[in-house]
């Protein structure tokens, strides 16, 4: 699921900070919006930031969170169409139906999550986030409508968390360092270059998770606004470390927070990296 929504500027040179979690590495898939898939159809371009909990005629509705017994919660939402049916229908993007998004108001809890289907639609995916307060649920799907073809939307939704069993903020671990090397500016055309180093500042050797050498999901820390990049390419490794290149349709400038996900050594690795998005030239 390639997607480029919004914003994009020259960008700062940030430093990192890492989450460690051991998974299992996946073929390169690279899948651009508008592509055709198995079933015949077209893929639109993605409609929606996740700030909306309606777009196009999907709702994200039924959202709720339980305690589970081992303490550890259970997210559980539907997507419903314009009939107000649950969803049951998805082309699959970079190995998944479906891909799910939990960060606070902050931007300093993120969770990227795959959550399963059951037959009536419903979806659920069990999370532990460290703070009560605010929150927000952003799905990215690809559902298949009456013509057979491909709807990528975006949807979210405000989610107020009571206190419950703490979970893992994103620690400092300085085993990869994520720079940005190129910010592009605003509007369809732009290019995102990110350079991934390990803590002695030798460029890393990348695997893929989920069919990509790095998920980007970025947030507008103003208005939420989501963003989400994956690279056009492989990585190109020199001696100043290991270089991804993203194409960047990104609508308005801004400060972002991006989640910079890479597999290093088996291990994937999420890195907080700020980004400032500077406005395309012919509106400055």
């Amino acid at each position: 699921m390639t997607m480029c929504l919004r914003r994009a500027s020259p960008a700062l040179s940030v430093a990192a900070l890492v989450v460690l979690a051991g998974c299992s590495a996946d073929a390169e898939t690279q899948v651009a919006a508008g592509h055709s898939h198995a079933g015949g159809g077209m893929v639109s371009m993605a409609v929606g930031d996740g700030t909306q909990v309606s777009e196009v005629g999907y709702s994200l509705d039924g959202l709720q969170v339980r305690e589970k017994p081992d303490g550890i919660g259970e997210v559980r939402f539907r997507i419903d169409d314009f009939d107000g049916d649950p969803v049951t229908d998805y082309v699959e993007e970079l190995t998944k139906e479906l891909h799910l998004y939990v960060v606070n108001d902050d931007l300093t809890v993120f969770r990227h999550l795959h959550p399963t289907r059951a037959d009536d639609g419903t979806w659920t995916a069990p999370f532990d986030v460290p703070d009560a307060g605010g929150y927000r649920v952003v799905t990215e799907f690809v559902a298949v409508d009456d013509g057979g073809n491909g709807d990528h939307v975006v949807l979210g939704r405000p989610l107020a968390l009571p206190p419950g069993d703490p979970g893992d903020l994103l620690a400092e671990d300085h085993v990869v360092d994520v720079t940005v090397s190129q910010a592009p500016t605003a509007g369809p055309n732009g290019l995102l270059r990110l350079v991934v180093r390990d803590a002695a500042g030798n460029p890393v050797e990348l695997g893929t998770y989920l069919g990509s050498y790095s998920h980007v999901t970025g947030f507008h820390t103003e208005t939420g606004a989501m963003v989400h990049l994956h690279p056009l390419d492989a990585p190109d490794v020199t001696e100043d470390g290991s270089e991804l290149t993203f194409h960047a349709d990104i609508a308005e400038p801004g400060d972002y927070r991006l989640f910079v996900q890479v597999r290093v050594d088996g291990f994937l690795h999420t890195v907080p990296v700020e980004l400032t998005v500077a406005p395309a030239p012919d509106s400055a």
